[in-house]
């Protein structure tokens, strides 16, 4: 396609950035200025600064990086193992089980929280085994794991695994075997051939992997919500809280804004980490 010339030019670059300050940047310069709009008018830092320095935002964000770093830990675990597995072991279905994370992505975070609670719930399929094969109620701490910090941990490793399995399947595609191969010959063993040569050509796709992973479950909000957790406050459920039960919009918007910060700071992160994968 030709580069549009004349009058046509400024039309065709002013138009993407129009849509994008109305999508996005104008609602975002709303919220900045209702996080730093003053009560007696005007604008200032002592609205936002008192939101922020509440024990309620302190414990929010700490349980918002608490839930994403512990997610995001296992994710590296469980999907490093998922991922070798299905690249080195030979088995029947390998391939459809690889095609099929691609497939797992598409999925609604929501269907996972669900499908948990009817296992996991008060009024679950396990519970119900339970109390057809014992005859009476589980202990309350069976019944509640799941509306607490591990469940919600349990929930987002079930749905996020994914996301590191597929720039570790990808990384792995292009190592050339016969390194693998020379290493072995050489005498060394497994452990030293994962430790030695796989890690370090993986280090770039596990960053990527981890880095959108904890992205993702820093913002998650679908599943908490869904599955009715009332006593971990993240920092969405914050926002949630603010807005819609006590209508304290100045509170949201500061809250929002550094969400968004967070938000952005990994979100670049991980675009660095993807650069620098193997094409």
């Amino acid at each position: 396609m030709r580069a549009p010339r004349g009058l046509w030019r400024p039309v065709v670059i002013a138009v993407p950035f129009a849509v994008l300050g109305v999508v996005f940047l104008y609602p975002l310069a709303l919220l900045a200025a209702e996080a730093f709009a003053n009560p007696g008018g005007g604008y200032g830092l002592g609205t936002f600064a008192a939101i922020l320095a509440g024990p309620a935002f302190h414990d929010a964000l700490l349980a918002t990086l608490r839930i994403a770093l512990t997610a995001t830990a296992v994710c590296l675990l469980l999907g490093s193992a998922l991922a070798l597995l299905v690249r080195f072991v030979a088995f029947r279905g390998a391939r459809t089980l690889a095609r099929m994370v691609d497939v797992y992505l598409a999925f609604p975070s929501f269907l996972v929280a669900l499908s948990l609670t009817f296992l996991y719930g008060n009024s679950g399929f396990v519970r119900s085994l339970w109390l057809s094969t014992f005859g009476f109620a589980a202990a309350p701490a069976a019944r509640s794991f799941l509306y607490g910090f591990w469940g919600v941990v349990l929930a987002e490793v079930t749905y996020y695994t994914p996301f590191v399995m597929r720039p570790l399947l990808a990384a792995l595609e292009v190592i050339d075997r016969s390194q693998l191969e020379v290493a072995s010959s050489l005498g060394e063993r497994p452990w030293g051939v994962l430790r030695r040569v796989l890690i370090p050509e993986l280090v770039p796709a596990l960053i990527a992997g981890g880095s959108l992973c904890l992205l993702l479950t820093m913002n998650e909000f679908g599943i908490i919500l869904v599955m009715g957790v009332k006593n971990v406050i993240t920092l969405p459920m914050m926002i949630y809280g603010k807005a819609i039960d006590e209508f304290d919009y100045p509170a949201a918007s500061a809250v929002a804004i550094c969400n968004v910060a967070l938000s952005l700071a990994l979100y670049f992160a991980y675009r660095q980490a993807l650069e620098r994968m193997p094409q």
